[in-house]
């Protein structure tokens, strides 16, 4: 997987009171009521263990190859199977609605949540606040933090109950409360985005947030193939990568038509010429294979910029089906 980011520069932490009295006055002024907000953070103490997660964090070591080969296990790949027979109808209906395919919504749940058994149960509030307050990415946190009051301010889950990561990536679908005010569904009709315990709203957010970020419903994500003798870095760095996006969107070449590919000898995985279709893709060297990737792809990158996790919802959704 990429290296992570650079550090963020740590600012300096006031007392916690203080520090919470503050927050209090910036969600009074983004339209937060003063009961959610006391509700919310009167009596509110740090979390010292997300502290020191988000001080700890492990520098990641796996190459994508390890990455895909663990998640995707047997057994894993089975119950994505066993959980799309179980939703098919849902599923079908919400991929109908969204144009997202039922096979890359339950990967991506799989990916997120295991399908659902691991949410996060660290209080979403109280694990923002403190992130907020330790300063590393204050203005972030914060901004998070507020967000998350005004999904509590307009009743979509109750405080005790809004549970998550101790990032504060939230329910079944991990989202932080940014995207979820901008993305989440209520498509079961109950006057709530459930995220955290409704399946239906969890595919139609999923779906919906991928349609936000560029899906197309009448393409798929990418394929496997084999690169002309000198290998992917060096066909890579013969077309050229990109200059902009994400550090992954950045490791990618810049897009060229499947005839243009054709012509610099990429053949299929199976070493088929390439199909014919008006389409343009890059080219992804992922440790021993390679792949050439559409603009889906990238919507998978928007949902976390990481080839790894890119990756292997894709394989996933391809073996569902």
């Amino acid at each position: 997987m990429p290296a992570p980011a650079p550090t963020p520069v740590e600012e300096s932490r006031p007392a916690f009171a203080d520090f919470v009295a503050t927050l209090k006055e910036q969600a009074l002024a983004a339209g937060v009521s003063a009961a959610t907000i006391d509700n919310a953070l009167n009596g509110i103490e740090p979390l010292e263990v997300v502290v020191e997660r988000d001080r700890s964090q492990a520098e990641t070591v796996l190459t994508i190859d390890q990455y895909v080969q663990r998640r995707l296990t047997k057994t894993f790949v089975r119950t994505a199977v066993d959980k799309a027979r179980e939703n098919r109808e849902d599923l079908a209906a919400i991929a109908k609605k969204y144009g997202v395919a039922s096979s890359v919504l339950v990967a991506i749940w799989g990916m997120e949540s295991n399908f659902g058994r691991f949410t996060g149960t660290r209080p979403t509030v109280q694990a923002l606040t403190t992130l907020a307050w330790e300063g590393r990415r204050r203005a972030f946190f914060t901004a998070e933090l507020i967000d998350a009051l005004q999904i509590l301010d307009k009743g979509y889950i109750e405080l005790d109950q809004m549970k998550g990561s101790w990032a504060g990536a939230m329910g079944q679908t991990q989202f932080m409360p940014s995207s979820y005010l901008a993305h989440a569904q209520d498509y079961d009709g109950d006057g709530r985005r459930d995220i955290w315990k409704s399946l239906p709203d969890v595919f139609a957010s999923i779906a919906n947030y991928m349609v936000a970020y560029g899906w197309k419903g009448d393409q798929t994500w990418g394929r496997e193939v084999k690169v002309p003798m000198g290998g992917a870095m060096k066909l890579a760095t013969r077309v050229g990568f990109r200059q902009a996006g994400c550090r992954a969107e950045r490791e990618l070449t810049v897009p060229l038509s499947l005839a243009r590919w054709q012509s610099l000898g990429v053949r299929t995985a199976a070493g088929k010429p390439l199909p014919k279709v008006d389409r343009t893709a890059s080219l992804l060297r992922a440790g021993a294979k390679s792949y050439l990737v559409y603009g889906n792809y990238e919507s998978l990158l928007g949902y976390n910029c990481a080839h790894a996790y890119a990756l292997a919802v894709g394989l996933l959704s391809d073996r569902i089906n």
